[in-house]
């Protein structure tokens, strides 16, 4: 047991790093998930769950539910924060296991024979960008706009509201683009067949966020 610690303290410490280096060198990173097993698997769990968690709950705070949640005048910034946390870090789990199956079946689809599993990781690594929302595009967001942001009308129903939502846009953009580049970097692929996989697996998630928006 002694023995076997030091190297799994050391494979922790260096995801929890890689959970960072994704935003700067997402091909390193992503090449890294081509090890898938248990013991790397497992080194990974705390990054990965730190990214799930995160990501939910950026994005939670962008879907028009959130933009309506103080229009209850019984709802107050407080219940809108632990709305945005819990319902976020289930919004943030529940999509790494479901685009995670929609990347796998996709895959396979094309012809890949990796795992169910190296398919969950690259998605939840792949969030990152919605991960880094929550702490740089949100601060800003609530200074500027403060609790309008989770009612109809507002300061942020001009021309400043359409460009956070601009940006929100682009950090969820950033995250497909991420995407790609995991899937060709662990498969090894074409950009072609890679970019194909995301937008078979995404399409579902597309056609839900139309929907939630109308």
């Amino acid at each position: 047991m002694s023995a076997d610690a030091p190297p799994a303290a050391s494979l922790e410490r260096a995801w929890l790093l890689r959970a960072l280096l994704v935003l700067q060198a997402p091909r390193s990173v992503f090449r890294a998930l081509r090890e898938d097993d248990d013991q790397s698997a497992h080194a990974r769990q705390e990054p990965i769950l730190a990214l799930c968690v995160l990501a939910g709950i950026g994005g939670v705070l962008g879907t028009t539910v959130a933009g309506r949640l103080l229009d209850d005048p019984a709802l107050d910034n407080v219940t809108v924060a632990l709305w945005a946390f819990l319902g976020g870090a289930v919004y943030g789990v529940a999509g790494y296991w479901i685009v995670g199956g929609f990347v796998w079946g996709a895959a396979r689809g094309l012809g890949s024979l990796g795992t169910y599993r190296r398919a969950r990781h690259v998605v939840a690594f792949a969030a990152a960008p919605l991960a880094l929302s929550l702490f740089v595009l949100w601060p800003v967001g609530l200074a500027a706009f403060g609790s309008d942001l989770f009612r109809s009308g507002g300061s942020d129903s001009g021309s400043g509201g359409e460009l956070f939502d601009a940006a929100q846009i682009a950090f969820v953009g950033w995250s497909v683009g991420l995407l790609v580049v995991g899937v060709r970097a662990v498969q090894g692929w074409s950009w072609q067949r890679a970019a194909a996989t995301v937008a078979l697996a995404l399409a579902p998630v597309a056609l839900l966020v139309v929907v939630e928006r109308l």
